[in-house]
């Protein structure tokens, strides 16, 4: 599995700039007016990993593969997108493909770079891209309402699910989003609402677009406190970025990229902020493989047993699980490799019920 994420706002807020950024491929149009980009710009970029380099240096592989991140810069909203304005439906389908949501959000004033809205408000522009995406979630629980109300009759499964879809219906009807919906949800709305894909229950990270100025200091900016302070209020992650910056990045080595972040103040780039913030979003986590062919990280939900970390591999291996030999990374590191690790009596054999730590190194027997 690998972390999917899409880039929305409104339009000529900075996303393609961004996506540019992130993905150092520069095919996504920036231009100073609305819908600028139309179709959307997809890009897997590798996760960062230093854990990747130090193993490989140890095991020797003919290759390093490391986890990947999708990025999707998806066109821009607009109030009524939900009903046809502006891209819409294309829009909003291009969403639910998604994994996570990055929501982009001018907190700059420039008189220079047109505003959909006439001037930035990070509030006002978070409320039009949540609104409309609740109202698109409504109008796909409302259609599918009316599929199950047809087949209620007689069927008690049937009508199970149409009492549990006309809860999340007034759910969404008071202006909350399907990822608060705390009611029962058995199995058959849980498989009814993963094939609706609702908007409002992904994950959400407000990204704050600053301009060069406020770098030093862009919690001084009162657009920048009113986003965080919304974001703390909800409960979502956020990052602060100067797209602009972050694009000036892009054709330079890894150690020029270093000194120019750290001559603006910035600590950690805007691909690091992201992909940590979608990790701890979605609760994912990376395992590693370890050998003379390759050096690989693998990304898997924290929590996944054993099975499951093996099937990310292939669906044999989990199919035909025996056991899992596993090696912390600290251990192998420390030990130099995996038979210093095994004659250590630090290389473990883990069964079906063993729960995948974070950099652990494992191999996986099987049999089918």
């Amino acid at each position: 599995m690998s972390l999917n994420v899409g880039i929305v706002g409104l339009p000529n807020v900075g996303k393609s700039t961004l996506f540019n950024a992130l993905t150092g491929a520069q095919n996504a149009e920036a231009a100073n007016y609305p819908f600028c980009t139309i179709e959307p710009n997809k890009a897997t970029v590798p996760v960062p990993d230093d854990r990747l380099a130090v193993l490989a240096a140890l095991a020797g592989p003919e290759k390093i593969t490391h986890a990947v991140v999708d990025f999707i810069d998806i066109a821009g909203l607009v109030r009524g997108a939900s009903t046809g304005e502006g891209l819409g439906n294309q829009f909003l389908g291009n969403i639910r493909d998604c994994s996570a949501v990055l929501e982009m959000v001018r907190c700059f004033d420039d008189d220079n770079i047109i505003h959909v809205n006439g001037c930035a408000d990070p509030l006002r522009d978070m409320e039009i891209v949540e609104t409309e995406l609740l109202l698109a979630d409504l109008q796909s629980v409302e259609k599918r309402l009316e599929k199950v109300k047809r087949a209620a009759k007689g069927d008690k499964a049937a009508q199970a699910l149409h009492e549990s879809l006309e809860a999340l219906r007034g759910h969404l009807n008071k202006g909350l989003p399907a990822a608060s919906f705390a009611a029962p949800v058995g199995e058959t709305l849980r498989q009814s609402l993963g094939e609706q894909g609702l908007l409002t229950a992904k994950k959400i990270i407000y990204c704050a677009n600053i301009d060069e100025g406020a770098v030093g200091n862009p919690e001084a900016v009162p657009h920048v406190r009113a986003l965080l302070r919304h974001a703390a209020g909800t409960g979502r992650e956020s990052v602060i970025v100067c797209a602009k910056i972050e694009e000036e990045l892009q054709g330079l080595s890894k150690a020029e990229q270093v000194e120019l972040l750290h001559a603006y103040g910035i600590k950690e780039s805007a691909l690091a902020q992201v992909i940590r913030c979608g990790f701890k979003s979605l609760g994912l986590t990376n395992f590693f493989t370890a050998g003379p062919k390759e050096v690989r990280a693998w990304t898997i939900t924290g929590g996944s047993r054993a099975p499951q970390a093996a099937g990310v591999i292939h669906g044999d291996f989990e199919r035909g699980f025996i056991r899992a030999e596993v090696t912390a990374y600290e251990d192998y590191i420390r030990l130099g490799s995996e038979a210093a690790a095994r004659a250590a009596g630090l290389l473990r054999i883990e069964g079906k019920e063993y729960v995948v730590k974070d950099g652990d190194v494992m191999h996986f027997l099987f049999n089918v």
